[in-house]
Formats: structure tokens, C-alpha cells, sequence
């Protein structure tokens, strides 16, 4: 069938059967397709959705358009994380490094930015040197022997993903649950997986701004995932803040060094990281109880373990061997900051999440199009948290940008992006709710 006979089935409200998807990814994946119709096929899908059979067929119709690994060498097992995106949130760079330090192998596959929100490869290609697409050889050295590697995809893991991924982030079509749902799966079941943990995020920074419509997704990734003999579980966290206390690539490089070194304890950070990394030890198998899991990887953490495990991967994959220990001679730093000042006294109490993310990106940290090129050194830093008292004129954020023009017009912006409240603010758990 020609693919736009495949367009108008989906764009009319048919069930695409499974070859019929299967052709029409193949064709992707090969380029017999144009942007054009692959797009028209995203926008399809986003408004007339997908069964939970057609979103199977997808998922593995994308993992099939590649190389699918495999890790039956490795005696450790294999287990990975993934996140559906949002503001800080960086949470990746220092799951994998603790969990390879509590005996998990973890070849990660990630994605550049969608969005609003910032992507892995985007915060590791701040670092000189970093390959984010190594050979399967060194991508497979660097697991075995470091016990983590972030990289994205290669050329031959689910190669149509990685071509429809640029198409939805340019055509505001990132958040049709079955192609989040295929996008994130097919690579990770690509991975060669034996378990993943899934953080879905909920809130005005997330592509799933209610709690009902993010538990959808969480329910259709899970299922899938298990479906396809991944043990998987998925945690819905908040996300109507910025998660970490920056936002831009290099910015967010520099807070997960502070984090390894041990300088973000009692924070959302940490609660929302080790409470994945005990997901992760739980469902491989490593720890058969969660409290005595999340003690397990707060020792990795804390005892610089997991710390000597991301310096590794870094130097292993290319970068400085001295990275972790000298970031202000390898990182680029943007050369104005301007501080954004509360206009009043009072408790932090809302902030415009997305707004923020979006800042980042007009500043030059994220892409408005597929093909732009992203300056690493730009973003936000000293995000205060929300239930913060401040004073008038305090700083409540510091704007990293290109020009000083640029700083002071986003430090102006930023300010009025939180709301500011005479009383303390309720605030939901950092983790809502568990899907397993």
C-alpha cells in the first residue's frame, strides 16, 4: 500500500492493521518516505490516536527498523530509565552512574530535547570530547567495564524512531501518547533490556499536564513494555517546577557534579532520583525490598562511588580524564549574567514551568527547528524552589545568556513567571503515584 493511502486510513479513523504500520515504518526508516508524509502520518496519529495493538505493532515495527542487542555476555543485569521530559529535570546523569555502582549494567539510549524541555545528548555534548554516538563496540566496552554509557542512537538502533523524533519535535505533535509511548520503547527494547523504570512527569512543565492524562501514558508505556517481556514500572512525578536548580546543557553538567559531590541532599532532586534508582535494583532483581534498595544506592551516592563511575564513563567515551574534577576549565560559560529579583516579599507559591524550559530555548539552549544548533552555555541557574520565603529585589534566578540584551530581558521575564503569595504553599510529593 502507498504510504498516503496509509495517511488517509489513520487521518479518517481506521485501525491500521500491523503490516500495514510495518510497511509504513520501513519505508521510513529507509527514506522512501517523504518529511512531508511522515509528518501528515504524526499529526494523523496525534489527532485520531491508536489501539493498544496498532501502538504495539509501532513500538516493535520501530525496534525492528534496526540492530536489537544483545547482552547475554554480560553476567550483571540489564535494566535502564527513562523520562517523558521536562524542566531540570537531569535526573539520568546520576541514576546511571549509582546503579552501575550497586551492580547494574545500563547501556542508555537518549534523546536530544523536545520542546520545552531539555535533552540528555544536548547536556553531555557540553562536555569537550564527549562521543554521544560511539561505535557498538565502544558502546559495549564502556558498559562492561564501567557499568554505564549514555549515548543516543546509532545509526542502526531503531533508525525510524530517530527520524520521526525530529519530525514531531517540529510539529507540535511530541505529545500523542502512542508516539511517545513507540518512541521511547522502541529504543529502549532496541537496548536489549531485561527491566526499565519509567518517570512520567505531571504538571505545567510536562508534556502531561494532568494527573489522569500522564497515568494514560504511563499505563500504555507499561503495558506495552510488558507486553514485550520488559519488566517495567512506571512512577508518576511532579513536575510543576523546574526539577533541578538549573536549566540549560552546561548549567545542568555543573548541578550533576554538585549532586555526585553530595551537595543536593534533601532536595526534590535527590528525592526523585533515588527513589528511581531503587525502582531500578528492585525490578533486576539486585534488592528484593524498596526501602533497602533506595539506603543501597544513597550509599553509592554518598560515598563517591557513583561519582568515580560518571568520570569513567566520561573519559571512556571521549572526554577529559580530569573532567569531574576540574568542569570550569572544560565547560563553556556563557559571558553575561543577569539576576532575576522578586518584585515582592513573600513565599514562592507558583512558578510557569514550561514558560521557563521555553525561556531556555529562546535563549539559544534548545532547538525551534530541527536543524538548529544549540549554545550549550545558555540557560537559568539559581532556580529557588517553590515554598521559598524571599524578599523584595532577592534573586530568585540568574539568566546565563549570549548577549547582555538577551539577560536582561529574560532575567525581566523570568521574574514574572512566578507567582509570590503571603503564606507558605501546599506542595504535592515529588512522587505521586506508582504504576507496576
Amino acid at each position: 500500500m502507498i504510504p498516503q493511502e496509509i495517511i488517509r486510513r489513520k487521518r479518517d479513523g481506521k485501525v491500521l492493521a500491523g503490516e500495514e504500520i510495518a510497511t509504513f515504518i520501513a519505508a521510513l526508516a529507509k527514506e522512501e518516505i517523504s518529511e512531508g508524509q511522515v509528518a501528515a502520518f504524526a499529526m494523523a496519529v496525534f489527532f485520531r490516536g491508536m489501539s493498544r495493538d496498532e501502538t504495539v505493532a509501532l513500538t516493535l515495527a520501530m525496534r525492528d527498523s534496526g540492530t536489537v542487542l544483545n547482552w547475554d555476555s554480560l553476567a550483571r543485569p540489564i535494566a535502564d530509565k527513562h523520562s517523558t521530559g521536562g524542566v531540570g529535570d537531569n535526573v539520568s546523569l546520576m541514576l546511571a552512574p549509582i546503579v552501575a555502582a550497586c551492580g547494574l549494567a545500563v547501556p542508555m539510549i537518549s534523546g536530544r530535547g523536545l520542546g520545552h524541555t531539555g535533552g540528555t545528548l544536548d547536556k553531555l555534548q557540553s562536555i569537550p570530547g564527549y562521543n554521544v554516538m560511539p561505535d557498538e563496540a565502544l558502546f559495549r566496552k564502556v558498559v562492561d567495564e564501567v557499568g554505564c554509557a549514555i549515548i543516543g542512537q546509532t545509526s542502526d538502533l531503531a533508525p525510524a524512531d530517530r527520524r520521526l523524533y525530529g519530525v514531531r519535535d517540529v510539529t507540535a505533535t511530541v505529545e500523542s501518547v502512542p508516539l511517545i509511548t513507540a518512541s521511547i520503547l522502541s529504543k529502549k527494547l532496541a537496548a536489549g533490556l531485561g527491566s526499565l523504570v519509567l518517570d512520567v512527569k505531571v504538571g505545567n512543565g510536562a508534556f502531561m499536564e494532568s494527573l489522569d492524562e500522564a497515568e494514560t501514558l504511563a499505563r500504555s508505556l507499561v503495558e506495552v513494555a510488558n507486553g514485550a517481556g520488559v519488566r517495567t514500572a512506571a512512577l508518576l512525578t511532579d513536575m510543576n517546577q523546574p526539577l533541578a536548580a538549573a536549566a540549560g546543557n552546561a548549567l545542568e553538567i555543573v548541578n550533576c557534579l554538585d549532586f555526585l559531590a553530595g551537595a543536593k541532599r534533601w532536595t526534590r532532586l535527590e528525592t526523585a532520583v533515588l527513589a528511581e534508582a531503587a525502582e531500578m535494583l528492585v525490578l533486576a532483581g539486585i534488592e528484593q525490598d524498596i526501602v533497602e534498595a533506595q539506603d543501597r544506592a544513597s550509599l553509592a551516592l554518598y560515598s563517591g562511588e557513583a561519582m568515580e563511575r560518571f568520570a569513567r564513563m566520561v573519559h571512556e567515551l571521549g572526554g577529559p580524564v580530569d573532567f569531574c574534577e576540574r568542569p570550569n576549565v572544560y565547560l563553556a560559560k556563557a559571558p553575561e549574567r543577569v539576576r532575576a529579583h522578586a518584585p515582592r516579599a513573600g513565599y514562592l507559591a507558583a512558578c510557569e514551568t514550561r514558560a521557563i524550559g521555553l525561556a531556555v530555548v529562546e535563549l539559544g539552549g534548545g532547538r525551534k527547528r530541527a536543524s538548529d544548533a544549540i549554545d550549550h552555555r545558555v540557560g537559568i541557574e539559581g532556580l529557588l524552589p517553590l515554598g521559598t520565603f524571599v524578599e523584595e529585589g532577592e534573586p530568585i534566578a540568574i539568566v546565563n545568556a549570549a548577549t547582555y540584551g538577551a539577560a536582561e530581558r529574560m532575567a525581566h521575564d523570568i521574574a514574572g513567571f512566578y507567582t509570590i503569595a503571603d503564606e507558605a504553599p501546599k506542595l504535592p510529593p515529588v512522587v505521586l503515584k506508582r504504576i507496576g
